[in-house]
């Protein structure tokens, strides 16, 4: 039997305890109908590896493996795949049903798999696929904006800019939409940041947000991207949103939602969740692997820029555990990766 080191954990514990993860041998995975067996070389984190973390019941078994974002090599193929061949460079975000990525070695189906871009390399690309899916998703799918440019000046509102997320959402809607968008940010370094990326105005989140856009001129938002606290700011949200338009969140409520003031304005919520098609192995669950096709061809243009702003050596507990502990601090800008075993 083939072993491969894997790390993971096996209860819920603060990132500061020597024991939050733990490295281990266990067996190699066997790639079996449409799966290919990546052989990892960089992952990155988002704060659906720590929220997931926390949910973990404990056990004295095999620990449970993390980790959605991935790089890494084509070690082999399944019978039925048709996509891809061993020795493909690749890079996808996984499933929410299946082992994570903090291994050598982790199984994926191909059809949310897409060709790693070939400008970068395994660490930087490993930054993109969970948030350039969601953000995608986000914006083309749920708010139904045009990404040939058709809504062209049309005003997007992105709660929470300079995270992941909100990192590629900037580009997206910028660079291919060509909406006017308004990023929020509340310290000089991520407002830098939402502008690098793109942003036309900045405003901060953790002010009078209807005040704001009011002074930027832009007090009706045609669209609203919620990537922080749901309930906190869907009243604001509901307050602002243009007659007709539409709203996205990607956190789930801590609270149930009203939506009744939505309804005299014909405004519309939508949720955004980035495992939904391989969760729920829908028909189209196909589009994932065709979006992160053209995530790399955009990459590889310059239309997009990375958003990698850390990269930790090796791929251990150690590594790990510090940069659960920064996502969960919620001040981060950009990915936080890492990259070698």
């Amino acid at each position: 039997m083939e072993m491969m080191k894997a790390i993971g954990i096996r209860r819920h514990l603060p990132t500061d305890h020597p024991s939050c993860f733990v490295e281990v041998e266990t067996p190699r995975p066997v790639a079996e109908g449409r799966d290919l067996l990546i052989e990892v070389k960089a992952v990155s984190v988002n704060p659906v590896d720590y929220k997931m973390r926390g949910r973990v019941a404990p056990t004295d078994g095999a620990p449970h493996i993390l980790g959605y974002d991935a790089a890494g090599i084509v070690s082999r193929i399944g019978p039925e795949v048709t996509m891809f061949r061993p020795g493909d460079k690749v890079f996808y975000a996984g499933s929410i049903k299946r082992p994570g990525t903090n291994s050598q070695f982790h199984l994926v189906d191909e059809r949310i798999v897409g060709p790693m871009p070939k400008s970068l390399d395994f660490a930087t690309a490993a930054a993109l696929p969970l948030t350039t899916l969601t953000a995608w998703e986000a914006l083309f799918d749920r708010l139904d904006i045009d990404r040939t440019g058709k809504h062209d000046g049309r005003v997007l509102l992105i709660i929470g800019g300079a995270g992941g997320v909100g990192s590629m959402a900037i580009q997206l809607a910028k660079k291919l939409a060509r909406l006017c968008v308004i990023a929020t940010a509340s310290r000089p370094q991520s407002a830098d940041w939402c502008r690098k990326l793109g942003a036309d105005h900045i405003v901060d989140h953790s002010k009078d947000l209807t005040a704001q856009l009011k002074d930027i001129a832009q007090p009706v938002p045609d669209y609203i991207l919620c990537l922080s606290d749901t309930a906190t700011y869907f009243p604001v949200m509901s307050s602002l949103i243009a007659p007709q338009g539409r709203i996205c969140a990607v956190v789930s409520a801590t609270k149930p939602l009203d939506l009744q003031p939505l309804m005299d304005k014909s405004a519309s919520f939508h949720w955004e969740y980035m495992f939904t098609r391989s969760a729920h192995q829908t028909p189209d669950m196909i589009e994932q692997h065709r979006l992160l096709r053209e995530t790399s061809v955009l990459i590889d243009k310059g239309v997009l820029t990375p958003t990698d702003t850390e990269i930790l050596r090796p791929i251990n507990a150690a590594n790990l555990a510090h940069a659960h502990g920064k996502l969960e601090a919620g001040r981060t800008i950009g990915k936080i990766v890492l990259a070698d075993w």
